[in-house]
């Protein structure tokens, strides 16, 4: 079964290395978003069942994106990848309803253990 998984961050280059980042064996259809507003309807378009969200981007953050998910009742397994690991965003993010905090780069070996800590079939 392939998992629609949703790339959330306004670098190219950072969406880039999470990608590469994703265990090889995880049958996966990627959509990209560079910012909150393109999440949200690649979200509503059926295309995360999985997303990766950065919380630092223009027009439309990470947290708002939680905010607006979480509004909607909207439902997706949510991991915040961030290089804001300070405690107070990471407990931000989670009261949001995001399942794990991944600093950036993300690391191949830690990913794949949130993965599966979380029971995200690989």
């Amino acid at each position: 079964m392939t998992t629609p998984i949703l790339v959330v961050d306004d670098s190219a280059m950072a969406r880039k290395m999470l990608i590469k980042s994703l265990p090889a064996s995880w049958n996966v259809e990627i959509t990209q978003a560079g910012n909150g507003h393109e999440a949200l309807h690649a979200y509503r378009s059926g295309k995360a069942h999985v997303m990766f969200l950065d919380l630092t981007m223009p027009e439309m953050d990470g947290y708002q994106v939680l905010e607006t998910l979480q509004k909607e009742g909207l439902d997706s397994f949510v991991i915040v990848v961030s290089a804001d690991i300070q405690p107070i965003a990471q407990e931000r993010a989670k009261k949001l309803g995001a399942l794990a905090f991944v600093k950036k780069p993300v690391s191949p070996e830690i990913l794949e253990s949130v993965l599966r800590e979380y029971g995200v079939e690989l």
